[in-house]
């Protein structure tokens, strides 16, 4: 007998969305299940970043419906977004707060931390010596390690992320992609829009393309 397939955590149905006079969203269908990537593809303007703030919560739909674990999210939903983090194409940080005191923020909002959470996550991205400067002083590509520092402090079985490796030099995609693999194995899930081809060749990734 075939092995039955786990339902999946995520559905969207023909989602619509339009910015304006522009119809970006035009009847998006897709599922995510545990331990899957879906990379959204298509050229610039082509809605992908808006896709990812539809599933979120962060811009209405005018048609279609969005699903998690069976549930149709009509708007805001607590339980859902306990079980999200969300990585914008910009990083969202405090200019003086510290990388330390960044992360203790934006935590407090969220929920309770261990001690020497953060200093893991620190390091997990590889700016442990950052950890008592003033984010306006880090460069482009630490800022976006620290953010990515967040997102692994959620706690979240749904990543969602704009772009991940924007402002990355080489190890710091091989870092993403690292990050990704390994809550993929942990039975998390991850949308993203990135320009780079990442984890290509992994047998859980899975495309979406966005059609102009």
């Amino acid at each position: 007998m075939a092995e039955l397939q786990a339902a999946p955590l995520l559905e969207a149905r023909s989602l619509h969305v339009w910015r304006g006079e522009k119809h970006l969203l035009r009847g998006v269908s897709f599922t995510l299940s545990a331990g899957e990537l879906l990379h959204v593809t298509g050229p610039n303007g082509v809605g992908k970043s808006t896709l990812l703030r539809a599933v979120c919560g962060l811009i209405p739909l005018e048609e279609g419906e969005i699903s998690w674990i069976g549930k149709i999210l009509n708007h805001r939903d607590d339980a859902f977004d306990a079980q999200l983090a969300y990585l914008a194409h910009t990083n969202a940080l405090k200019a003086d707060l510290t990388a330390e005191e960044n992360l203790r923020f934006e935590m407090s909002l969220r929920r309770k931390l261990d001690g020497g959470e953060i200093s893991q996550a620190l390091s997990l991205v590889n700016i442990t010596h950052c950890a008592q400067l003033p984010m306006r002083v880090l460069s482009a590509g630490q800022r976006r390690r620290l953010a990515l520092a967040r997102v692994l402090l959620c706690k979240a079985t749904l990543w969602i992320l704009d772009e991940p490796t924007t402002n990355l030099d080489t190890a710091g995609v091989s870092l993403v992609e690292g990050l990704m693999d390994a809550h993929l194995k942990s039975g998390g899930a991850i949308i993203t829009a990135a320009h780079h081809g990442l984890l290509a060749g992994h047998t859980a990734v899975r495309r979406l393309e966005l059609q102009a």
